[in-house]
């Protein structure tokens, strides 16, 4: 059979043939994979008219139906957010929060009436209470993942963050700290160019008063009248931060404390849980901005909340009730403190009478 001959011996013509090279352009189904020589000719010609190229068409794929498979994806995702929001929705929350979210509020656990009615023992000082299924210290406080913010990389921002956790360690759960030494490790933190911090600082621990109290940012407890039981300090809270004034990495901290003290003197077994709750805000500032020092941040704000932690005359220790001491406090005002829904409330110019705990 020649080129550009029909099955049945008739030929066809330049016009016939130009036609089909269009249709095969254009993905007719019966295009013959090697034209003919005339065939060629015919494309050679077409090639060199202005506008009239087959440019590609060797290349070119015919579409195909595309299998929908799409929305049965997106119906089985769906399915399994549904199945995990109904399984604990508080962890969706989280997944979807961002750094600069404000912290999740942890309703209050309610433990069982007759566990709650178990007194705490010098083995087991949490007994009873909620703080019982906490984790221990710098464990209970979470640090988020670090982004990029205002002049700090990630990297910068992680370690601003393990700073700004270190500092809750080094002023709440330090054991020397805790036992009424100065926190050092925890100043040296601070800006030592923020003027009325470092005069807070200066007076706070010789004359300590309402406005000037170490126990502001501090947990101490004078060893003379106090003692902690046993090395556990239960925690909960967390970290978070986002861009703040001159693009400063500004880091909220709020996170509860409860710590079970003893008498000092020997003989006694009664142990009361002061359970202190703190809201610290944090700014790492830009040093092309902000007068400060490599390693250290800026105090935004500060405040706290406390139950069985004494009530009075700052001392510059808490001061836990024990015996008669906790009826005196029973006309305080009651709150739960471990229910962190509520803002917290006590702080610098605090003049609220002393909380007294509907539990411990």
């Amino acid at each position: 059979m020649g080129a550009g001959t029909e099955p049945d011996g008739s030929s066809r013509s330049d016009e016939e043939w130009e036609r089909f090279l269009r249709e095969s352009v254009a993905g007719a189904a019966d295009a013959p994979k090697e034209p003919s020589a005339r065939a060629r000719d015919v494309a050679k010609r077409l090639r060199a008219e202005p506008g009239r190229g087959l440019e590609g068409w060797r290349s070119y794929t015919p579409a195909r139906p595309k299998r929908r498979t799409g929305w049965y994806v997106v119906g089985l995702l769906a399915s399994l957010v549904l199945l995990v929001v109904a399984l604990a929705p508080g962890r969706v929350v989280d997944l979807f929060a961002g750094a600069d979210s404000p912290p999740l509020a942890d309703r209050p656990t309610q433990v069982p009436l007759a566990e709650a009615a178990r007194r705490p023992t010098m083995d087991e000082p949490f007994r009873g209470s909620p703080a019982a299924g906490w984790a221990s210290g710098a464990a209970g406080i979470t640090v988020p993942k670090p982004g990029a913010v205002g002049w700090m990389s990630a990297v910068e921002v992680e370690r601003a963050l393990a700073r700004s956790r270190d500092f809750l360690v080094a002023s709440g759960l330090d054991r020397g700290v805790l036992r009424g030494e100065r926190p050092e490790k925890a100043i040296a933190l601070i800006n030592p160019h923020q003027k009325d911090v470092q005069d807070l600082l200066k007076t706070a621990f010789r004359t300590p008063s309402e406005k000037n109290d170490p126990l502001l940012l501090f947990s101490r407890f004078q060893p003379s009248r106090t003692h902690l039981v046993g090395d556990v300090v239960k925690t909960r809270g967390q970290l978070t931060y986002r861009e703040g004034e001159h693009g400063a990495l500004q880091v909220t901290a709020d996170v509860t404390f409860v710590y079970p003290v003893t008498r000092a003197d020997a003989g006694g077994d009664e142990i009361v849980r002061t359970i202190v709750r703190r809201e610290l805000v944090l700014s790492w500032d830009d040093p092309d901005k902000v007068i400060t020092e490599p390693g250290t941040f800026s105090i935004v704000s500060y405040k706290y909340d406390m139950t069985n932690g004494g009530c009075g005359a700052p001392t510059g220790y808490f001061t836990p009730p024990f015996g008669t001491d906790r009826r005196a406090d029973a006309a305080g005002t009651e709150v739960d403190p471990y229910d962190r829904n509520a803002p917290v409330g006590r702080g610098e110019s605090s003049g609220d009478e002393c909380g007294r705990a509907t539990r411990s």
